[in-house]
């Protein structure tokens, strides 16, 4: 139920005791999708051993990093929309990473080794 009332967007949403203001809350969502896609960047440069490209993707991810942070430590609400936009980060750019290649076969489960 919504107590308070939104007239525009720089007004606060209120469920019981619980209150955001739905631009922040977007900010947050957005600013996690872009970090956790720099992330997966970062750890597919790592795991390609390529330095210059990891420490680059390192330095922005802190610094994307810092803008959910800020904001979602004057209020614990919006780490519900830092964690939505960190697994639609993750999902788009692992989708962006894994374009073009063919989809991995499944590997058959092994019967159980009987022990002598």
């Amino acid at each position: 139920m919504i107590i308070g009332a939104m007239t525009d967007m720089t007004s606060n949403i209120s469920f019981g005791y619980i209150s955001f203001n739905p631009l922040i809350a977007l900010a947050v969502f957005g600013a996690t999708i872009v970090t956790d896609a720099v992330f997966v960047m970062f750890t597919a440069a790592v795991a390609a051993r390529h330095r210059f490209r990891a420490a680059n993707w390192s330095a922005v991810w802190y610094l994307l990093a810092a803008v959910s942070v800020i904001s979602y430590t004057s209020n614990a609400v919006y780490v519900v929309f830092a964690a939505a936009g960190s697994w639609v980060g993750a999902y788009v750019s692992m989708t962006w990473l894994n374009r073009g290649e063919p989809a991995v076969a499944p590997v058959p489960p092994m019967p159980p080794i009987p022990r002598p």
